[in-house]
């Protein structure tokens, strides 16, 4: 049996680990207010997996057993649950179909390589086959990355990278490091830190996913300000195609024709097996730290947010929720009692002083690292066009809170839906000229699709992962859904990204393509973009073997489609 772990088979994270409500007295009353919920309403938890209705692997005897010699009889599966676990991602697409009992195809066959030469077996054999092989990290995607297309006649190889989990080498005097694209996110930062490293990249899914799958959905974390997104950091790689090893060296910068490098970054296995990516590193910073600040509305905390990016100042976060979020994030604070909760009461009392409509107050977290003195500097430096802008420092608690609870908000998700409610994200970029009107439009969008559903639903939204020209907005949606959950989903999801299209966002600043995303890519590149990448899909895999059907889809919306579904939703 082999030793990698995997999130439950019904939701997201570790079995044993989940959202609680008891110790946050605000949560019950905002949640009402949101979407017209009770949580305190008893749970209606998930399908046993006994339940559950599996079909049989398509497998020759011959190919299962070429597998097997490949990685051993301990490192390659049939079952029925290591099966299911390695067909879908996390999306709530994906949840509400585990929860329905709606598994229209399954992999074949799930097999753990130990190492390169093994992946390099396992693809040579697969191709010889016939079969698929859909590369697997830690299966956190929620894009619909992972999933085999249900038409899929031929045998489908779950290729699990999870036993290439090792940091092999740090090149110290270049700041690089070569890592095994199976490691997840606390392996990583455990193994550089004990040798003073860190690679920077913290995604919410950080504790569930995979270098590898960083690099092949074009991640980005929660300090990108400051490190990059994986893209920038990823310097050079090796992935396994039929017969051969692409090697990418990591040299600083090249001009050899069409990057190679940025062609597989993002292509989510459309073109190979990621096997091992080199990283950029550096030092862990001597000072690091998180401060919290409010605005009194979205509009002066967009504008900082604006002039930050604009400044000398170089934080590694810089992030604004807009009222609805700022709202959200206070109702899931435990009860403050004593000083703390005497100090709370005295802030708000001098905001509302200053004339501040609370309702409209927006919460703000920047992060600051590097020395002691170069921290001062910047935090200096913020605070200033913080005060320009209207807003208010209140320290670095509300920080260190927000740095402990970070890569939490994704277990919310099983709780409203074990209660009837279905909540996910949509985040996009686009210029800084343009982001009002995006955000704007897309809570709008949102709203109309709520009322033609005839549901109660919410919306919020922060700023992330600012650039020169322009920054990351994230929306995060909810609704208590009806008898036809994903038909409603898809008019609340599509509502939205439609909405980044007509400003001139993007349809995933971060999430990655997949089959969600596919169907606004000719909105996105344009229609001679989609031509070039079908072209360079076609050409690396001709026979479609390299999990088929992601990033491009088979069909390509536009606007009167997306108001078509809108105006057919159930009700």
């Amino acid at each position: 049996m082999t030793d990698v772990k995997h999130m439950k088979w019904w939701g997201w994270g570790l079995e044993g680990v989940g959202f609680h409500f008891e110790d946050k007295p605000a949560f019950v009353p905002f949640v009402q207010k949101a979407v017209g919920l009770d949580v305190r309403t008893p749970p209606v938890p998930p399908l046993s997996f006994d339940e559950l209705t599996v079909a049989p692997p398509r497998l020759s005897p011959a190919f299962e057993a070429e597998l097997v010699s490949i990685v051993g009889e301990e490192n390659a599966f049939t079952d029925d649950k290591t099966r299911v676990v390695h067909t879908y991602g996390k999306s709530i697409r994906d949840l509400l179909r585990i929860r329905r009992n709606e598994i229209a195809r399954v992999p074949d066959i799930v097999v753990y390589p130990g190492d390169e030469h093994a992946v390099q077996q396992i693809v040579d054999a697969a191709v010889a086959a016939g079969a698929v092989l859909i590369p697997f990290g830690g299966g956190s995607n929620i894009a619909g990355s992972l999933e085999p297309l249900a038409d899929e006649e031929r045998t489908i190889v779950s290729l699990d990278l999870g036993r290439l989990d090792r940091v092999l080498d740090i090149d110290e005097g270049s700041g690089l490091a070569r890592i095994q694209a199976g490691a997840q996110g606390p392996s990583i930062e455990e193994q550089l830190n004990a040798r003073g490293w860190t690679m920077g990249h913290f995604p919410d899914s950080f504790t569930h996913s995979t270098v590898g799958g960083w690099v092949a959905t074009r991640s980005s974390g929660m300090q990108s300000d400051k490190y990059g997104d994986i893209a920038d950091i990823a310097r050079g790689l090796r992935m396994v195609r039929p017969g051969t090893v692409v090697e990418l060296r990591p040299l600083p910068s090249t001009s050899t024709g069409p990057s190679v490098r940025e062609m597989i970054i993002g292509s989510e296995g459309r073109l190979g097996v990621i096997t091992e990516v080199t990283v950029q590193v550096h030092r862990q910073p001597a000072v690091r730290e998180v401060q919290a600040y409010f605005f009194p509305n979205w509009k002066a905390g967009l504008a900082a947010m604006h002039a930050i990016s604009e400044s000398d100042a170089a934080p590694s976060i810089t992030r604004v929720s807009d009222a609805r979020e700022s709202g959200f994030s206070l109702s899931t604070r435990k009860e403050s009692k004593g000083i703390s909760g005497a100090a709370q009461n005295v802030l708000m009392s001098v905001l509302k002083r200053r004339g501040w409509d609370l309702e409209q107050m927006c919460l703000s977290f920047i992060g600051f690292e590097g020395s002691a003195s170069h921290v001062a500097y910047e935090k200096k430096l913020v605070g200033a066009i913080v005060k320009k802008h209207g807003g208010l420092g209140v320290g670095k608690g509300p920080g260190a809170l927000y740095d402990q609870k970070k890569f939490d908000t994704p277990y919310l998700r099983d709780f409203l839906l074990d209660r009837g409610a279905a909540a996910d994200v949509s985040e996009t970029a686009a210029p800084w000229s343009k982001l009002q009107a995006v955000y704007d439009d897309t809570v709008a969008a949102a709203q109309a699709a709520y009322a033609a559903l005839g549901v109660h639903g919410w919306i919020m939204c922060h700023l992330s992962h600012s650039y020169n020209s322009g920054a990351c907005l994230y929306f995060t949606f909810a609704f208590v859904h009806g008898d036809d959950p994903i038909a409603q989903y898809e008019v609340v999801k599509s509502s939205i990204q439609q909405a980044f299209m007509t400003h001139g966002g993007t349809l995933s600043h971060h999430h990655g393509v997949g089959v969600e995303h596919a169907p606004w890519m000719a909105q996105d590149i344009s229609e001679g973009g989609v031509a070039l990448m079908q072209g360079l899909f076609d050409a690396a895999d001709p026979t479609s073997q390299f999990n088929p059907g992601k990033v491009l889809g088979p069909r390509q919306l536009t606007a009167s489609d997306v108001a078509a579904i809108v105006a057919d939703a159930p009700r």
